[in-house]
């Protein structure tokens, strides 16, 4: 949940670097708020099968746009390419498949035209890098009794 945050946070940052968790989270829980949005349009009769939206996901995907837009750019950064990318989901079945392809990449190593990596920041460590880091081995807290 703290992807999906960070990136309703940073809604309209077209610029800089967005981490695949940053992405696909956001994408999952963007998909299940949807999914609720429907069944509360099909249960209160709002939803038009002729547009094949109702209200609730009409008001859900333009709130969602915005920060969609901005997620997804700053994904395309992170992977060398230019926003503009996102153009190409406009031609038919190739292009949604071209840029979930793209969208799926690893980040590239180091930084890039758009900004440093952001899996070297605090946020990308690792437990096991951070205990590195500190020299001590990571334990989970324990419990009080």
């Amino acid at each position: 949940m703290n992807w999906f945050v960070t990136a309703l946070k940073n809604y309209a940052v077209f610029s800089g670097r967005a981490r695949r968790a940053e992405y696909w989270y956001f994408a999952l829980f963007y998909l299940i708020f949807y999914a609720v949005a429907a069944i509360v349009d099909v249960m209160t009769g709002s939803f038009d099968r002729a547009s094949g939206i109702g209200i609730c996901t009409g008001i859900l995907t333009l709130a969602f746009l915005i920060p969609s837009l901005s997620v997804s750019v700053r994904r395309l950064h992170d992977t060398g390419r230019t926003g503009w990318w996102l153009l190409i989901a406009f031609i038919p079945l190739v292009g949604a498949i071209i840029l979930l392809v793209f969208l799926a990449q690893e980040s590239e190593a180091g930084g890039n035209r758009f900004g440093a990596n952001p899996k070297a920041g605090p946020i990308g460590r690792s437990f096991q890098a951070a205990a590195a880091a500190t020299g001590k081995p990571w334990s989970a807290p324990q419990a009080k009794r």
